[in-house]
């Protein structure tokens, strides 16, 4: 068995295999909870878009709106494609970031630097692999603002995979890779590297222990500066997913595009439209991935490796 040591004592190492399945199973608890924000969020972006009046004034105003003309389960529309995204891009995610991190501590590169560069490594190929769910995700939570005649009326996540490539290619699947990317590098950047810097400041200076409530307090700093740093590329890549194509034609070239339009006929303030439910899903979402993440990387290390000692570790 793999050791390695931290704060003068030995501790049994996690191996890579579990890294990933516990980041994945933290993923999917916590979207359990969230899946709802998920689809506000969305709406509320999709909504004025192009200058037309807007659908929901506010997050409570789409909430109220989706349950009375659309029934409840609305709120769950694409949690098959939540599941699989996490699955994708949480589990991948989480799991190259902490074998990153591990190498670059191999070769003498530890603290700030290694969080930045793992997080950008990690950000990029998560990204990338998940983005077909992504797609799935955005178009299954909008669905059912479209006209009748318009919806697709995707059955699951495998569902919309199979008709999106059979019935518009498989380069569809790939629809705003690019502001996924981007989005993806950023926010690992700033929720990775703001919640273990938040964590160790706390730690550091005595105001709490490595216990729930640490966890806590850092994600919720955690949250605040992803989701105010991403909003924007969020906006962008979901009209970019969502948008009708007529002659092989989108309405946007790219996230460029699209901000350039958003500011001309909405206004700059627009590029955080959703912020609301994008905080209040992102704020959630990570206080509970990173605690899941936390508690059953400890429930591995005493369960599985024997190791009494150590604490969450993430």
């Amino acid at each position: 068995m793999s050791k390695d040591k931290k704060d003068g004592h030995e501790h049994a190492k996690i191996p890579n295999y579990a890294k990933f399945i516990i980041s994945g199973l933290a993923g999917c608890g916590a979207v359990v909870f969230c899946q709802p924000i998920d689809v506000i969020k969305n709406r509320m972006q999709l909504s004025g878009e192009g200058g037309k009046s807007r659908d929901h004034k506010t997050a409570f105003h789409a909430f109220f709106n989706i349950w009375k003309n659309e029934g409840p389960m609305a709120l769950y529309d694409g949690f098959s494609a939540n599941i699989a995204r996490q699955i994708c891009y949480t589990m991948t995610r989480l799991g190259v970031y902490q074998m990153s991190i591990e190498k670059f501590a191999e070769r003498g590169v530890e603290g700030f630097k290694a969080q930045i560069g793992s997080s950008l490594i990690a950000g990029f190929i998560a990204s990338v692999i998940a983005t077909p769910t992504d797609v799935a995700l955005v178009r299954m939570t909008a669905d059912r603002r479209l006209p009748e005649n318009e919806q697709r009326k995707y059955k699951h996540v495998i569902d919309a995979l199979i008709r999106m490539t059979r019935e518009e290619g498989i380069g569809t699947l790939w629809t705003g890779v690019t502001p996924t990317v981007v989005r993806a590098m950023l926010g690992n950047v700033t929720q990775l590297t703001s919640y273990v810097q938040a964590k160790h400041y706390i730690l550091n200076n005595g105001y709490m222990n490595d216990n729930i409530g640490c966890h806590f307090v850092s994600s919720l700093i955690s949250g605040f500066v992803y989701a105010f740093s991403t909003a924007p590329i969020d906006m962008a890549k979901t009209r970019v997913q969502t948008m009708k194509k007529e002659g092989g034609k989108g309405e946007y070239t790219g996230m460029v595009d699209v901000w350039i339009k958003t500011l001309k006929n909405e206004g700059v303030f627009s590029l955080w439209k959703g912020f609301g439910p994008y905080y209040f899903r992102i704020a959630p979402n990570t206080v509970l991935l990173f605690v899941f993440a936390e508690k059953l990387t400890f429930m591995y290390k005493k369960f599985i490796l024997g190791d009494t000692e150590s604490k969450g570790g993430f």
